[in-house]
């Protein structure tokens, strides 16, 4: 369960004046030198015990012995947990002076319900979800979990309508003791979003909705926002029940080449990144009958697979892959360096945009023989973010076809999707002749905006190594060392040098090195 920020508690421990919510609650208070004194309405107090310090803005009672700050006095005077007096203090301080005289748990919530008691089971979902989705907008823990997965994009949560569940769904409902409150909880229970214990399913999770063509949630996805669980607790949640829905239905519209993530977020990585023909699959054994039967409906022509690069991602493309060619759709992989999925790629290869758009232009062939030539229009179409429309430039570029890669034996050693820029993240494939000029003691070596100037590579000393002098360069930035270039960790530490200065992505430069090797 998410905890209550820090500074939240402390805004309401300042700002919330223990001595009105007393006087509200019904308790005369005199002045007293620094303090006010009053009668204290826990017990039967014929003397005035209770000891209001407005300086501290702190309370005590001398004849039971408890106090504490603003949120102390609404547990004990509403006889309500920590939690839901901290909602209550932020919905209206006023609603919780409580009531003098002896207290009782109450079963009567002050909050407003966030879901009519009348309602149908989509509207109850759909209810629920717009609730979830406002206490995103409220809170402040779920935001900072979306900025550590890269997700910051200012449009991004309302445009996919992402909530949070902080446990506070309950504290709006009546009591389950009655009937209101156990009828909707049952209603609840019946459509996926609360379990037989009583606790919401998706407690302590980012809520993704999943939405049918009329605007519906029939899916929902949830990722629970801290990692220290207990064991065998899930991190990743669905509705019960089999999957619905397509996710980012527009994308299918807008477009006949998708990229298909792994996950949700994966999804959402490569949509804040500028690639908004991009929809998910709920995880590697989650591609379902009703996407494939949307992709149709759409006349979606190409799908670009971006699976998790492990071993269940392999498996799952590659069993995809021909399901997907059987129904006329031409299928590429976007490889991510082993063990990356997409948003670990975009986090770490940064500017995410760039990095990901070489990945897309390198997209690897997975049908059978020889694959479809793409024109540079479809690949600066698929490559460009939506805040970036196509340069004239590049829409003059698109009129002549791309050549066609060459045909291959097996999808393990595809070819690569051609585009007017080349780059991979493995060396899967042989790359065309590179610009050179060679001088009687340089070789320079150009690839697209990035140059090469390379020392002591005609005379090496030693047949098991190759010492030169390397200098890498872009416009007016550059990086230069001397070093081992047979030697893995020194290629490792110049690419991590170089990149840093060049502001390049570092698998671009692994990439480039590699042919220099």
């Amino acid at each position: 369960m998410p905890r209550i920020p820090d500074t939240e508690l402390e805004r309401l421990k300042e700002e919330v004046s223990v001595e009105r919510l007393v006087e509200a609650s019904g308790v005369e208070l005199k002045k007293a030198g620094k303090d006010m004194l009053g009668r204290c309405p826990f017990h039967d107090d014929a003397e005035a015990s209770l000891v209001v310090t407005a300086a501290k803005n702190l309370w005590h009672c001398f004849g039971c012995q408890v106090g504490g700050g603003p949120i102390d006095w609404v547990m004990k005077s509403r006889g309500v947990s920590f939690r839901h007096a901290v909602e209550l203090l932020k919905a209206d301080p006023s609603l919780a002076a409580g009531q003098a005289g002896e207290v009782k748990r109450t079963t009567v919530r002050s909050l407003p319900a966030p879901v009519a008691f009348d309602a149908d089971d989509r509207a109850l979902l759909n209810q629920t979800l717009d609730y979830y989705h406002q206490r995103l907008l409220a809170t402040s823990e779920a935001a900072a979990y979306l900025k550590s997965r890269g997700l910051t994009h200012p449009e991004l949560i309302a445009t996919f309508k992402l909530g949070v569940a902080d446990r506070t769904l309950g504290l709006r409902l009546p009591e389950k003791t009655r009937k209101a409150g156990a009828d909707i909880r049952a209603r609840l229970q019946k459509v996926g979003l609360i379990r037989e214990s009583g606790h919401e399913h998706f407690n302590g999770s980012l809520v993704i909705p999943v939405f049918d063509e009329a605007g519906n949630v029939v899916e929902v996805y949830g990722r629970k926002l801290l990692d220290n669980l207990r064991a065998g607790t899930p991190k990743h949640l669905y509705l019960p029940g089999p999957h619905a829905g397509v996710f980012n239905r527009a994308a299918l519209t807008a477009s006949r080449e998708i990229i298909l993530a792994e996950s949700l977020i994966d999804a959402l990585s490569f949509w804040c990144a500028g690639y908004r023909n991009v929809t998910a699959a709920y995880g590697v054994e989650g591609f379902t009958d009703e996407l494939l039967a949307t992709f149709k409906a759409h006349g979606t022509q190409r799908v670009l697979i971006a699976y998790d690069r492990d071993d269940a991602g392999d498996r799952a493309a590659e069993k995809l892959a021909p399901r997907l060619t059987a129904e006329g759709i031409e299928c590429w992989r976007i490889v991510f360096p082993k063990g990356m999925d997409a948003n670990e790629y975009a986090l770490k290869m940064q500017p995410a945009d760039k990095a990901l758009g070489l990945l897309i232009r390198k997209a690897v062939w997975m049908g059978n023989g020889v694959a479809p030539a793409r024109t540079a229009a479809e690949v600066v179409l698929t490559t460009t973010t939506a805040a970036e429309p196509p340069s004239l430039a590049a829409k003059e570029e698109a009129a002549a076809p791309l050549p066609a890669p060459e045909s291959i034996p097996a999808p393990s050693q595809a070819s690569p999707l051609q585009g007017p820029t080349q780059a991979s993240p493995l060396p899967d494939a042989p790359q065309p002749d590179v610009p050179a000029e060679q001088t009687d003691t340089d070789l320079v070596l150009v690839y697209g905006e990035r140059r090469y100037r390379v020392r002591g590579w005609k005379k090496p000393l030693n047949p098991e190594a190759l010492k030169v002098n390397l200098l890498a360069s872009k416009a007016e930035r550059f990086h230069v060392d001397s070093f081992d270039l047979y030697n893995a960790k020194a290629r490792a530490a110049f690419v991590k040098q170089a990149g840093i200065e060049l502001g390049e992505a570092e698998d671009v430069l692994k990439h480039d090195l590699a042919a220099c090797s």
